[in-house]
């Protein structure tokens, strides 16, 4: 999508200074011999007048203001500083194709019907018109002096290669039929059947069925919806009208529990910072699927929406369920949309690095391994997460234990390596108490030793392919990608996956 992007504004620009150019010579170049071509009115005239009066001037800045505003307004900066603004500007693609449809309707672009009649360069005297007459080179002088030689029968030769035609008529010109919307009605009309799709898929809303509230601005938040089918490692875009009529995000999908393949069905009651309490009951239905996203509080959008679940922004309030607190607003989702790290479960051996918010892609894995691990290709997992702060751990930390005492109860402890890393050293502590003792001891201080881990995943694993997936920083992924694509004395080759939603 990106690389489309640039190359229309690429071409955009050599398109734009072409015309630029031809405006100019309308106006400086005019002639009353091609009246027809020209697209001035007189000679000298100001050329800022055909681009702001004429169809296919107006349109033209028109479409080049809303293509400037939607290239600078998808820069990263303006992305993370202020969603709306990419979100409202980038729609204005609608915008652009009907401008884009109506550019081409001036006529300024045209082609000669009567090349018969007047082939270009034809000769046009002011006698009696005939055709094809070959005529000596020396015709083409202004003057051409008088000869007593008597005419030849045969041209010479190089007067065979010069003959000119005569016109018999003036040069008639039409505008191009406009040929646009054949090329882009076909796009258009599979985004709108697309688009159409989508909307009735998520018609109907979910049922929200808790909410919980996480260290380091962090919500969870857990649904129901009728037939939804998803698989670990996929997103889908979340849509509340309360907080934006327009405005929709991506998220990852931390936890599926897809209908008729549930393991258990898992009720959160109540939650408190510093300790959960979670009531087991039956599930309420097997059509329905369960899933769950975390969600990062980091902009306007997200801001709002956290304000809407919660009755007070305290992190420290209780969260109840809807049927014992209050009905939360209604939520759309659409999707599942698929994501590299989908495939982790595919390789013998995966390397999954997470840096902060980015673990949610691999929590879905985790969950999905922790309910049946068997039934999968993967048979070992080399799960790496880097965070700032000590709190971001407890996001997944109960998940992480229970798959490694899942694993260890039966006998396969060598199926995950987990390792995590806090690279500022700020206030160090662990992270709570004796229940996450297994983290504890897993709990490295700095950054890893990326060339290191992987020649000894290497060495562990000679002759086999292992996948490389990454969520984090742009750091993170170019390290990772060039040691991927370096060979090692051992025969194991290495597949780089990434995934960003930046």
């Amino acid at each position: 999508h990106v690389t489309c992007g640039v190359t229309i504004c690429a071409f955009s620009v050599l398109h734009v200074a072409a015309h630029l150019v031809n405006v100019l010579n309308f106006s400086v170049n005019y002639t009353e011999e091609f009246l027809a071509l020209n697209a001035a009115n007189y000679h000298g005239e100001d050329p800022r007048k055909l681009l702001f009066t004429t169809v296919p001037g107006l349109t033209g800045v028109l479409m080049v203001l809303v293509l400037f505003l939607m290239c600078t307004a998808s820069t990263y900066a303006i992305r993370l500083s202020n969603y709306d603004i990419f979100w409202y500007t980038h729609n204005l693609f609608f915008v652009f194709y009907v401008l884009l449809l109506v550019h081409v309707s001036g006529g300024v672009l045209k082609y000669q019907i009567n090349l018969e009649e007047h082939p270009p360069g034809c000769f046009h005297p002011n006698t009696t018109l005939q055709e094809d007459i070959p005529v000596a080179g020396i015709l083409e002088e202004p003057f051409p002096e008088y000869t007593p030689e008597p005419f030849q029968a045969e041209p010479e030769p190089f007067v065979q290669n010069n003959v000119v035609r005569i016109c018999t008529e003036e040069p008639k010109f039409q505008s191009h039929f406009p040929e646009t919307w054949l090329w882009i009605s076909g796009p258009l009309c599979l985004y709108c059947a697309e688009r159409l799709y989508r909307y009735i898929r998520s018609y109907k809303p979910v049922t929200i069925t808790s909410v919980i509230s996480h260290p380091s601005n962090v919500l969870e938040l857990r649904m129901r919806k009728e037939n939804f089918k998803a698989k670990p490692g996929q997103y889908i875009i979340l849509h509340c009208p309360r907080v934006s009529a327009l405005e929709s995000h991506p998220f990852t999908l931390t936890m599926v529990r897809n209908p008729f393949t549930l393991s258990y069905c898992l009720q959160q009651s109540s939650f408190i910072l510093g300790g959960n309490h979670h009531h087991n009951e039956p599930c309420p239905t097997d059509t329905k699927a369960t899933f769950g996203v975390h969600l990062k509080i980091v902009g306007d959008w997200t801001e709002r929406f956290r304000d809407l679940l919660l009755l007070h922004s305290n992190q420290d309030t209780e969260i109840l369920p809807n049927f014992q607190q209050r009905n939360y607003p209604k939520l759309y989702i659409d999707g599942p949309f698929g994501s590299p790290s989908e495939e982790s479960l595919n390789y013998e051996v995966s390397l999954c690095v997470a840096g902060g918010i980015g673990v949610t892609p691999f929590a879905s894995i985790l969950n999905t391994l922790l309910d049946d691990w068997q039934c999968y290709k993967l048979r070992r997992l080399y799960f790496i997460w880097v965070c700032r702060e000590i709190q971001s751990f407890r996001w997944f930390a109960d998940l992480l234990c229970m798959l490694h005492n899942k694993l260890w109860q039966e006998n396969r402890p060598d199926y995950i390596n987990i390792q995590l890393y806090l690279s500022q050293t700020d206030g160090i502590q662990k992270i709570i108490d004796e229940k996450y003792q297994v983290l504890n001891s897993r709990l490295l201080i700095g950054r890893p030793r990326w060339k290191l881990l992987f020649d000894e995943i290497a060495k562990c694993n000679r002759q086999k392919t292992v996948g490389v997936f990454c969520c984090g920083p742009n750091e993170i992924s170019k390290v990772l990608h060039k040691l991927s694509n370096s060979s090692n004395s051992y025969g194991t080759r290495f597949e780089y996956n990434k995934e960003s939603f930046s």
